[in-house]
């Protein structure tokens, strides 16, 4: 029997090999791998206990933990270009079943749908938890006159009469599966292998885009970057939670500076901070939120920065995530209730520790992709501040 925590797994299949875009669950949308990107839209989503990536690439599986989730390594039978997503799912909640854990809903998630939102994956998770429907699947409404060629290659009308052209308003609509995501009564997914049985339903999403050419990965990067969605989706991780931080921590080099350091004749070196930086220090230790640096750098500089800044310090630490853990433990402050603000690859214990895992815009690949959210700033140019006055604006809606 599973535990009451895994009543609700999401599995994301994602192969190493791809035809129509090479390498395609790795390229990045807005600067974070595909798969990076729905394992955060997973994670960011409440009702969902469990996030699974199911790949037969060493890369992915690295890229997949780095972003928080757990990785099954699926056999070569089930890796080809031939097998079903289904099988993938299927051999996932195998290896999950090994382990004690029969989840009630399954929610299948591709990565090739990069704008995935959370509350969406929540309300078809609770339309099946309530029993209303076996399976809910994202879909748009399409008001779109079809067309398919008979043998003699002449054009018919599927879904409409040609003879008649009602305005769209007058036409009853109808839904595309965009194949973002899929809600499934678990046990009715194991008896059929298939992910459409019983009561189906649809998710209407107002918006999508499937990755399968490069030119819908070039579309999907200027959306990312232009249209405001990544925007939106930041805004929802942050409404689902955020006033629960306790304690922030951050890196020093990259995120209170710029992570470059001058260095005189004499082999001294030093760094530029940002003062906005402070103030947001300031305003985070006024509302009785806790500050700690916590840096793998020995210069004296960072306890300098700390002792200005009126915050604990903790450096010269190469094993970020132990030492973090014991901080926590002994201020009394639970992992999850904690936000870390990170930049690099040293920081991937402590993002993958946390509730709240942040990281500076001009991060390291693999910390973008730990993380829960990445800010519109970049290090040492006011990402701490951004940070605070997320937290604090959030603390003051609850």
């Amino acid at each position: 029997m599973s535990s009451a925590s895994d009543r609700v797994v999401a599995v994301i299949p994602a192969r190493a090999g791809s035809v129509g875009v090479p390498g395609k669950n790795l390229r990045e949308v807005g600067g974070v791998p595909l798969v990076a990107r729905v394992v955060a839209s997973a994670l960011a989503a409440p009702s969902v206990d469990r996030v699974v990536v199911s790949t037969d690439g060493a890369e992915i599986a690295e890229v997949a933990s780095a972003a928080g989730a757990e990785v099954v390594i699926r056999p070569a039978a089930l890796s080809t270009g031939t097998a079903s997503s289904e099988s993938a799912v299927t051999h996932a909640l195998d290896v999950l079943a090994d382990d004690g854990v029969t989840p009630e809903v399954v929610v299948f998630l591709q990565a090739t749908s990069p704008f995935t939102r959370s509350d969406d994956i929540d309300a078809a998770v609770s339309r099946v938890r309530s029993g209303e429907r076996d399976v809910v699947f994202a879909a748009v409404e399409t008001h779109a006159f079809l067309w398919s060629l008979d043998a003699d290659g002449d054009a018919e009308g599927v879904n409409h009469d040609p003879s008649f052209r009602p305005m769209r308003q007058d036409r009853e609509p109808q839904y595309q599966e965009t194949g973002a995501f899929y809600a499934m009564n678990a046990e009715g997914f194991r008896r059929t292998g298939h992910r459409f049985f019983g009561r189906v339903g649809v998710a209407v999403i107002p918006d999508a885009i499937d990755i399968d050419t490069e030119n819908d990965l070039v579309l999907a990067d200027a959306l990312a970057a232009g249209s405001g969605l990544d925007a939106e989706l930041d805004a929802q991780a942050s409404a689902q939670g955020l006033a629960v931080v306790e304690a922030v921590v951050t890196d020093f080099d990259g995120v209170h500076t710029d992570d470059r350091v001058q260095v005189d004749q004499n082999g001294v070196e030093s760094v530029t901070v940002n003062r906005r930086d402070g103030l947001g220090v300031r305003l985070l230790r006024e509302s009785g939120v806790p500050v700690l640096i916590l840096s793998t750098e020995k210069n004296p500089v960072v306890g300098a920065r700390a002792a200005k800044l009126g915050v604990e310090v903790l450096q010269g630490i190469d094993d970020k995530a132990t030492a973090l853990a014991a901080w926590a433990a002994q201020a009394g402050i639970p992992l999850e209730r904690i936000a870390y603000l990170g930049n690099d690859v040293n920081d991937l214990g402590a993002l993958g520790a946390v509730g709240w895992p942040f990281a500076v815009s001009d991060a390291h690949p693999r910390a973008l992709a730990a993380s829960r959210r990445v800010l519109a700033s970049p290090g040492g140019a006011g990402a701490v501040r951004e940070l605070a006055e997320l937290i604090l604006k959030e603390k003051a809606k609850s």
